[in-house]
């Protein structure tokens, strides 16, 4: 009983050593600093079919553009139409006052006539000295003469005719039509005052708006991939009008044959159906013209690529949690995405958000968005 008293505060010291040093180990696991990983918000590349596409700014230009101008000297007499309105072709325009031009006509409608009966005296005169001649009644030069009389009354008789239809031209040009479809500008005559045959101002002006061509330019580097595509068929083309979000679509139906050497850049003109008239005559649209699909294109959100001294890179995320840095070649942007042509694989792991925290090596933390970080 002795001996196990002698040995209890031995026992009791050798406990205190040990839960002294188990407090110590675990006082040290717990306050060790834990591995530092940047917050960031990622995204896959993915291959994808994609357009090859061409971005240029375009202006509306009228399919045809008319001035109307009167074709004889007279007096305007009314208007049909209104200011802005969109007219047919054929739709009465202007009514010019044709008193006079009446009256020439009928002055060589009776011109006309007059001859007329004249030519067939002529003729019954000249039959009847050839029947005398045959007779040997009528000598030879009378009948020369009947006849020749007879041929230049029918030659009067054909400037009687051409006078009647030039005097009726005249009194139809007091009607003026429309030449085209279009929507009519401001008028600048009105009536009461006399017009003149082919004189300023015009009487008004007619835009046909509805096809309508949108010119554009691209820079000449891209002018020999234009001529590929559109040797195998017409190439598609949309036009956004500016404040607008919806695309009108036409084709590309000209391209100019000079490239102006002050600005490097090469004309092409598309057409468009424009039926609901959105696009209008000098109206600026950002156009895209689309060439052709690249079937294998490696895309990443255009926020992954960076720009640093030595060019484009991104950050792709390893298999351990770490960022790499890598070059990147992009091939063009479309619709907030970027074409890599080298650099980056389909299905790797990019960094979208958080880049500026990076540097190559450091482990990182993929987050969905960076918000209150």
């Amino acid at each position: 009983m002795n001996r196990t008293f002698a040995r209890l505060p031995i026992l009791l010291v050798t406990l205190s050593i040990l839960l002294a040093a188990s407090a110590c180990a675990t006082k040290t696991v717990q306050t060790a600093p834990p591995p530092f990983a940047a917050r960031v918000v990622v995204a896959k590349a993915e291959r994808k079919t994609v357009p090859i596409n061409l971005t240029a700014i375009g202006s509306a230009e009228a399919f045809t553009t008319v001035s109307v101008k009167a074709q004889v000297n007279a007096v305007l007499e009314t208007i049909h139409i209104k200011e802005g309105q969109f007219v047919k072709k054929g739709d009465l325009l202007f009514t010019l006052d044709a008193t006079p031009f009446e009256a020439a006509l009928a002055q060589a409608q009776a011109n006309l006539a007059r001859d007329k009966a004249q030519a067939e005296l002529n003729d019954t005169q000249a039959k009847r000295y050839e029947q005398l001649y045959k007779a040997g009644v009528a000598p030879k030069e009378q009948l020369d003469q009947m006849q020749a009389n007879a041929d230049a009354q029918n030659a009067a008789v054909r400037a009687d005719e051409a006078a009647v239809h030039s005097a009726q031209l005249q009194v139809d040009y007091c009607k003026i039509y429309a030449p085209t479809d279009g929507r009519t500008g401001a008028i600048q005559v009105y009536p009461g005052n006399i017009v003149k045959q082919n004189d300023v101002p015009v009487l008004i002006v007619i835009n046909q708006v509805s096809p309508i061509f949108v010119d554009f330019s691209i820079p000449e580097q891209y002018f020999a991939a234009v001529e590929k595509f559109m040797a195998r068929g017409s190439l598609r083309v949309e036009a956004t009008p500016y404040g607008d979000t919806k695309a009108e679509l036409g084709a590309l139906t000209f391209v100019d044959n000079t490239v102006d050497n002050t600005t490097g850049t090469i004309k092409l003109k598309a057409r468009f159906d424009n039926s609901d008239h959105r696009l209008w005559p000098g109206q600026f649209s950002t156009v895209l013209l689309r060439l052709a699909q690249d079937e294998d294109a490696t895309i990443v959100p255009t926020q992954a690529v960076q720009t640093g001294a030595n060019g484009d890179f991104i950050y792709v995320v390893k298999s351990d949690s770490t960022a790499e840095m890598r070059p990147v070649k992009v091939a063009r942007a479309i619709e907030g995405s970027s074409v890599i042509s080298s650099g980056v694989q389909p299905g790797e792991t990019v960094v979208t958000d958080g880049q500026l925290r990076l540097i190559p090596g450091m482990k990182v933390q993929i987050v969905s968005s960076m918000s209150g970080s």
